[in-house]
C-alpha cells in the first residue's frame, strides 16, 4: 500500500505553494496583470504556471509545512512581498499620471475629466493619455517579463522565512513617495516651462493690446501649444519611465 508521510507532502508542496502565493499577490495589484478584463481563473492559472516554471531556479528554499506555526508567517510574507512589488511598479505609472495632471492643469484641460475604471476615480484627459502611452511603452520594452523576473529573483533577496517586517525595513517603500513627486515634476518640467512661456507671452500681448479679448484667444493658443509640446516631448518619455522601473526592480532583486 502506498503511504505518503506529512514530511514528504510538505517537501512536494512547499517549493510550489509559496512562489504561487507571491506571484498571485503580484498579479492582484500589478499593472496589466490586475486588469478586470482578465478572468480570475486565468490569473490563478498563470500564477501557477510561473511558479512551476521557476522551480529550476529556486533551489535551496526552506521547506515549511502547511500545518506548522511558521506557515502563517510565510503566507503573510509571500502576500506582502508580492503586493509590495506590484505596488512599487504601480507607483511608476502613478508618477506618469501625476505628470499628466500637472500638464493638463497648465493647458487648461483638467476640466476634461472622466471616470477611470482602473483607478476607480476621475482622471483628466492628458493624464489618461500619458498613462496609456506608459502602459504601451511598458509592454514594448518587455516590462511585464521584467516584472516576472523580479518576482522570481526576489526569492534570493527575500527567501521564504516568514519575516515580512524585515522585507519592509529593507525595501523602505515609504521613500518611493518622494520619488513619485520628484519624477512627476521631472517628466512635466519641459511642458511646464513651455506653458509658462506661452502664458507670459499672452500676458504681454494683453498689456500691449488691451482691446484684444485675451480670454477668447488664450484657450485655443494654450491648447494648441500644449498639443505641440506633448507631441514633441512624448518620444522622451521612455527615459524617465525606464529609470523609475530600474529603481523599483533594484529594491527586490539583489
Amino acid at each position: 500500500m502506498l503511504s505518503i508521510s506529512e514530511a514528504q507532502l510538505a517537501a512536494w508542496l512547499s517549493p510550489l505553494l509559496w512562489p504561487f502565493l507571491r506571484v498571485l499577490a503580484l498579479f492582484s495589484v500589478a499593472p496589466i496583470f490586475s486588469l478586470r478584463s482578465i478572468p480570475m481563473r486565468a490569473k490563478v492559472g498563470l500564477a501557477f504556471l510561473v511558479a512551476l516554471a521557476a522551480q529550476a531556479s529556486l533551489d535551496g528554499q526552506p521547506v515549511i509545512s502547511v500545518n506548522s506555526p511558521a506557515a502563517l508567517g510565510a503566507v503573510v510574507q509571500q502576500v506582502g512581498v508580492g503586493l509590495s512589488i506590484g505596488f512599487a511598479v504601480r507607483l511608476v505609472f502613478a508618477a506618469v499620471e501625476l505628470a499628466g495632471e500637472l500638464i493638463g492643469l497648465q493647458m487648461g484641460l483638467n476640466f476634461a475629466a472622466f471616470f477611470d475604471p482602473m483607478s476607480n476615480g476621475q482622471v483628466s484627459a492628458v493624464s489618461r493619455f500619458l498613462g496609456n502611452m506608459s502602459v504601451l511603452l511598458f509592454i514594448v520594452v518587455n516590462g511585464h517579463l521584467t516584472l516576472l523576473m523580479a518576482v522570481v529573483r526576489s526569492f534570493e533577496a527575500f527567501p521564504v522565512d516568514g519575516s515580512f517586517l524585515d522585507v519592509l525595513a529593507t525595501t523602505r517603500l515609504h521613500l518611493l513617495g518622494a520619488e513619485l513627486f520628484a519624477s512627476a515634476l521631472w517628466i512635466a518640467l519641459p511642458m511646464i516651462g513651455l506653458m509658462l512661456f506661452v502664458n507670459l507671452t499672452l500676458g504681454i500681448i494683453s498689456r500691449v493690446a488691451p482691446q484684444m479679448n485675451i480670454y477668447a484667444i488664450g484657450f485655443p493658443v494654450t491648447l494648441t501649444m500644449g498639443m505641440v509640446g506633448i507631441a514633441a516631448t512624448l518620444p522622451m518619455l521612455d527615459q524617465p519611465l525606464l529609470s523609475l522601473m530600474q529603481k523599483v526592480i533594484e529594491l527586490f532583486v539583489r
